[in-house]
């Protein structure tokens, strides 16, 4: 095979594979669903589908994940529990993995750490409020590393991204994923955005100072992870 006939054909593979593994993923998920049923145990469970990340299926010429575009920022959440959330209750709200920990504190009636720094959704999932956060932070520094992907962070609002990669080189990039949602179309510099640009700036500044997250820091961290993972 020449080169483009090889990649092709290891995509084929790689797809092959990724569906299979989803395939039997909702197989034994669905059974899981249906002995909760079958033993009178669904009301009264809390069932909870999801994952650390999305995935890259050859979305920007990619696999794997990491970056903060669309199809590795956004992961599945899929819960169920009929006594309180309503079967086909659509929540559109921006919701992260560090929820998850106060979210089931929540329901087993544990006050959450204070050190924690997510916020439970209970009340949102349930219908009982519309009040949640309007913007989410993003942090990625393990560069250079084995994934090679380049250190960057950011800021994401319901309709707006905004990402700086800043280790090694200095670039922005901004979207309007309402108008772009496949993140094609870098409106950094539009003078059309400008307010926009602003006020995700200014987010930006405010989320990474509220979770203590610096250049510094992911210096450190980055250093720590090499030295544990050095020689494996």
């Amino acid at each position: 095979m020449n080169e483009k006939e090889l990649m092709s054909w290891r995509f084929q593979r790689y797809m092959q594979d990724y569906l299979g593994t989803i395939a039997g993923i909702d197989e034994g998920v669905g059974q899981v669903l249906d002995y909760l049923d079958e033993a009178g145990l669904a009301e009264n469970t809390i069932v909870v589908y999801t994952s650390d990340q999305g995935f890259y299926l050859g979305e920007h010429g990619w696999f794997d994940k990491r970056f903060m575009y669309e199809e590795s920022f956004r992961t599945p959440l899929l819960v169920r529990y009929p006594k309180e959330i309503k079967p086909g209750t659509v929540i559109k709200e921006l919701v992260q993995n560090l929820d998850f920990a106060p979210t089931f504190l929540d329901y087993a009636k544990i006050e959450a750490p204070a050190e924690m720094q997510g916020e439970s959704f209970r009340n949102l999932v349930a219908g009982k409020t519309t009040q949640w956060r309007d913007a989410v932070l993003y942090t990625y520094y393990e560069y250079p590393s084995i994934h090679m992907v380049k250190r960057h962070y950011g800021v994401a609002t319901n309709r707006y991204k905004l990402m700086h990669f800043y280790y090694d080189i200095d670039e922005w990039e901004m979207y309007d994923l309402q108008t772009d949602p496949m993140e094609m179309k870098n409106i950094y510099n539009d003078p059309a955005y400008a307010d926009v640009q602003e006020m995700l700036h200014k987010r930006l500044v405010e989320l990474r100072e509220y979770y203590g997250d610096s250049d510094e820091l992911n210096n450190k961290y980055l250093k720590t992870y090499l030295e544990r993972t050095a020689g494996k």
